[in-house]
């Protein structure tokens, strides 16, 4: 419990203005920020050049630019981390992309359970579908984020997000099968 409070308490100094709350805020939570890089590259393809540290402290540099910042929660900077380690993730796609020239893209289906089965997917591909899901249903484009690159259970996004368990559910039930039919198709899903 203290360990939260010191984080929430942080957190507040750190939206207060206070930059040696920012500075120590990071160092407080930075263990956990690995954490969550490991679990966001857990579903990068092998040949990946990024790794978790580089991950954690690009999450910071943008985290630490971000300008105002008001968090709630503790729960709610780990989310706002794992988004901006999704968007780090998506670019270091487009440049490794860039530097294929064309690769191809991977298919692969998002399965009942935990993604981590999930074999070299496409970020490209899969950023691209998530902001049209974005445009049609913020809540459950974070279920997802949060579900995928940051290995969050139902329990714990519900918490963040501030909503029933049973909601999460439906919410990746529904996100799940939009993306897949979203990935399989060339056209936008609806």
């Amino acid at each position: 419990m203290e360990s939260s409070e010191n984080t929430i308490d942080l957190l507040h100094r750190w939206s207060s203005g206070d930059p040696a709350a920012r500075d120590l805020l990071f160092d407080h939570v930075y263990d956990e920020l690995r954490a969550l890089a490991r679990r966001a590259l857990r579903h990068e393809s092998p040949d990946i050049t990024l790794q978790p540290t580089a991950l954690v402290h690009e999450a910071c540099i943008r985290l630490l630019g971000a300008g105002d910042v008001d968090f709630a929660s503790r729960a709610q900077f780990f989310a706002l981390a794992a988004t901006v380690m999704r968007h780090i993730l998506v670019d270091h796609a487009r440049a490794r992309l860039t530097a294929r020239r064309g690769a191809g893209a991977a298919h692969f289906e998002l399965g009942e359970s935990d993604a981590a089965s999930i074999p070299d997917p496409d970020v490209l591909a899969i950023d691209q579908a998530l902001h049209r899901l974005e445009a049609l249903d913020p809540r459950k484009c974070r279920v997802v984020e949060m579900k995928f690159f940051a290995g969050y259970t139902e329990h714990e996004i519900a918490s963040i997000l501030g909503v029933a368990r049973a909601t999460v559910e439906r919410d990746w039930t529904f996100a799940r099968s939009w993306l897949q039919l979203a990935l399989d198709s060339p056209s936008p899903a609806s």
